[in-house]
């Protein structure tokens, strides 16, 4: 169980734009927390990552993935 409360932080990846896309958004927010809870629309580009981990965690992680 974890100490501190998941928040839910929104993304959108402008640059997402087809599956494979989709899958190395997976693989960045993971490699950040393997637990998150992520929820992708590639249709809206949008991501939705349920994670105790900081905000700019993520925003660092889809940057080095090229997003």
């Amino acid at each position: 169980m974890k100490d501190t409360e998941e928040v839910p932080v929104q993304f959108l990846v402008a640059n997402m734009t087809c599956g494979g896309c989709a899958r190395s958004v997976t693989r960045a927010i993971q490699s950040v927390d393997p637990i998150a809870q992520i929820t992708i629309d590639p249709s809206s580009r949008r991501v939705e990552v349920a994670s105790d981990q900081p905000r700019a965690a993520f925003e660092e992680a889809l940057a080095q993935a090229g997003f």
